[in-house]
């Protein structure tokens, strides 16, 4: 059985004061990183660097809103000026203004793509220019969501900016790939703020936060678990154990380990000379219309009483 050992190793985890954020931090501390936690409010990202530092591991504190450029270029310059250098970077903060198509504001749309998108982009790109300059490779991990895979009800802009974090992954393991950077988008499913607020999971969190252990439905059949449920998976990532993984959406929540597929063709038909819309018409539903794709995150299958 390996050992996954980041000592030595420096790395910055966005929005990294509480929830799936903490978590990562505190997982990736625990395997012997220095950590740059971040949150927007100090206070809580200085709660949380006390916590890695009284179980033993390395942590400071900046407290930034992310986003933009100058954002990414202080938390590499912080993991630079605290440690000496950058090795990980993952992209985890994140904000959420949901609401149906019509109803959903400029701000809302464009808050959650700054934070998320940009937010992810701007990130990684500053990781990335650091990581090229000491020749030693690296590791940017991007986070997704089920949201991004498959679209969800209400959640226009967050759904857009996942899936784009799903297109980013793939196109930076290409273009960073001579440099020795992997880069990977781990997509979670775990109990927090946001879903606690789903009706079906509610009471489930609650028994969780009483102590009570999760049933089996949720924890293999749904993935759905705690915050540090998903984290281990981050310093798997970011260790030598995973030097040839890139490119990759995986899944990870409750007991559950997943690998998303790339989207792909899955059925093609053929005219000779091309296609009129009378003749797509008319092969349609027998032909690449007969097994249409199914959108949405599936509901939870509660089981009977």
């Amino acid at each position: 059985m390996s050992t996954i050992d980041l000592t030595g190793k420096v790395a910055v985890v966005t929005g990294s004061g509480r929830g799936l954020g903490l978590a990562y931090a505190q997982a990736l501390a625990a395997a012997g990183a220095s950590v740059v936690v971040n949150d927007v409010d100090e206070a809580v990202a200085e709660h949380a660097v006390k916590s890695i530092e009284e179980a033993g591991g390395k942590a400071v504190a900046e407290a930034v809103a992310v986003g933009t450029t100058e954002a990414a270029d202080r938390l590499v310059a912080r993991a630079v000026a605290e440690f000496g250098r950058l090795d990980i970077m993952v992209t985890n903060a994140g904000v959420l203004r949901d609401k149906v198509l019509w109803k959903m504001t400029d701000d809302d749309f464009d808050t959650v793509i700054g934070v998320h998108l940009k937010g992810t982009f701007t990130c990684a790109r500053a990781a990335a220019v650091r990581m090229r300059e000491q020749g030693e490779g690296g590791r940017l991990i991007l986070v997704g969501s089920p949201a991004g895979q498959r679209g969800n009800f209400g959640q226009t802009n967050y759904a857009a900016a996942k899936a784009g974090i799903a297109a980013m992954t793939r196109t930076w393991s290409m273009e960073l790939a001579r440099a020795g950077i992997t880069v990977n988008a781990i997509v979670p499913v775990a109990a927090t703020a946001m879903t606690e607020t789903i009706p079906v999971f509610a009471p489930y969190v609650e028994a969780m936060r009483r102590g009570e252990a999760l049933p089996d439905f949720l924890r293999k059949g749904e993935g759905f678990g705690s915050a540090e449920d998903c984290a281990a998976l981050i310093p798997f990532l970011a260790s030598a154990a995973a030097a040839d993984v890139t490119g990759q959406c995986i899944g990870i929540g409750g007991d559950k380990l997943a690998l998303w597929s790339h989207p792909q063709e899955t059925s093609v038909a053929y005219a000779d000379g091309g296609w009129s819309p009378e003749t797509i018409a008319d092969v349609w539903h027998t032909s690449v219309g007969s097994e249409p794709q199914t959108v949405g995150i599936p509901a939870p299958k509660i089981p009977e009483a």
